[in-house]
């Protein structure tokens, strides 16, 4: 496995290696995403500019599973990925609402 580092900057940016860039064919203005595995401590990026059929077989292996592109596979994963989004909004949101409460506690206990 290759390596590449990148900084990051006073605001939270972080650099994209050149030779990565010129890997994914990255530009400004594309996304990536950023998935923790929070078994290993590590962080794996995914560049959205390529095609479905290169990216399955990189986050279907990020799973465990097949390296390859597998259309009958596509629905599940898919479903999988989802099902994740879910539960980080769901978490973000009872964060958020924990947070607020616990404002309106301290904003009446000031009060």
């Amino acid at each position: 496995m290759r390596h590449y580092e990148g900084k990051v900057g006073s605001k939270g940016q972080v650099t994209i290696p050149v030779a990565v860039r010129e890997h994914f064919s990255l530009k400004a203005g594309d996304i990536v995403d950023f998935y923790i595995d929070e078994e290993q401590g590590s962080v794996e990026i995914v560049a959205r500019n390529k095609p479905i059929s290169e990216l399955f077989g990189l986050l279907d292996n990020r799973i465990g599973r097949v390296k390859e592109f597998v259309p009958e596979h596509a629905d599940e994963f898919i479903a999988g990925h989802l099902a994740q989004e879910d539960e980080r909004v769901l978490r973000e949101w009872n964060e958020w609402r924990d947070f607020q409460a616990w404002r309106r506690a301290k904003r009446d206990a000031a009060a």
